[in-house]
């Protein structure tokens, strides 16, 4: 039997959570708590889109002109974004990954990037899911097989959900006090600035997003006396999402997801906890140097409020 566009599809379950994991990109397809989406789903013999839900490694977001030096040589990635002529969010969003456990609450999945053009290096990459009590947790580990030190970066792509309403009608909370501000045409990066310097993105304190437009890294996140950093999504009623993670993220990614078409456009926010901002293979902010033989493991959270 032919496997859906997405890939293999595999499902967990425990306490009210059930996720749908793709196999194409070790991809997050749906998540409910309770019936309830949490984030916005795809079908499974739907070809995912706009990287909704997949795993982004080696790294997140975007690498300005898909040109970086690194270990004394410059290395030219295809452009993935080519509307902005930049290469974006990392070479596995569409790799098949392999199967290496799976449990009714738990799946570990697995692939490997290859030294290719632009990224020379190979690296393991594998992907743990799991759903308790306390929610869906997903854990990253690139692991270092080749012989030279390798760039390393990693994020999630999900868009979350407080329910039926648009982005534009929920309330966020976004905890950061410092924005990555960036060009209008490409959005490559210009400059940290604090939010101060711009009421509109300034979301400490939870309010309605109404018609701003986000599409930014966030940094200087308050986080609780366990070091962990929460976005929160409401609806109307009250109910909605908190996505989380720890000080291997030190950025998030908020985007309000606006698109050309009015009815696909804004229906979820994407929140992406990253362990580097954009462009980090060029500016080395945060980036993390695998050594031969050597691992690095990020992982979050999502729960239902």
């Amino acid at each position: 039997m032919t496997d859906p566009r997405s890939g293999r599809q595999l499902t967990i379950i425990a306490r009210g959570y059930r996720a749908e994991i793709a196999g194409i990109g070790a991809t997050l397809r749906a998540l409910t708590f309770e019936g309830r989406d949490l984030v916005i789903p795809f079908d499974a013999d739907e070809v995912r889109p706009a990287h909704r839900g997949a795993t982004l490694a080696p790294w997140p977001n975007r690498i300005v002109d898909g040109r970086y030096a690194f270990g004394g040589a410059t290395h030219q990635l295809a452009l993935t974004e080519p509307a902005r002529s930049h290469a974006l969010h990392g070479l596995v969003t569409w790799l098949d990954f392999a199967v290496r456990e799976i449990a009714d609450d738990r799946v570990v999945l697995a692939a490997a990037i290859q030294p290719q053009a632009g990224y020379p290096f190979r690296v393991e990459v594998q992907v743990e899911y799991s759903v308790d009590a306390t929610g869906l947790h997903q854990r990253v580990t690139g692991r270092n097989l080749g012989t030279d030190a390798a760039p390393w970066g990693t994020g999630p792509h999900p868009y979350l959900t407080a329910g039926d309403e648009h982005v534009d009608d929920t309330e966020l909370l976004l905890p950061a006090s410092g924005v990555l501000t960036v060009t209008a045409d490409r959005l490559s990066p210009v400059a940290l600035e604090p939010v101060d310097a711009h009421p509109e993105w300034d979301f400490r304190t939870p309010r309605r997003i109404g018609d701003t437009f986000i599409d930014h890294a966030f940094t200087g996140l308050q986080r609780d006396e366990r070091g962990t950093a929460a976005v929160r999504l409401r609806g109307a009623s009250g109910a909605g999402v908190e996505m989380a993670w720890d000080a291997g993220c030190p950025w998030v990614q908020v985007h309000t997801a606006d698109l050309p078409d009015p009815v696909a456009s804004r229906r979820g926010l994407a929140v992406e906890p990253m362990t580097c901002p954009p462009d980090a293979f060029n500016s080395g902010t945060d980036l993390i140097v695998l050594e031969p033989g050597a691992a690095h493991t990020a992982g979050w959270s999502i729960r239902a409020l």
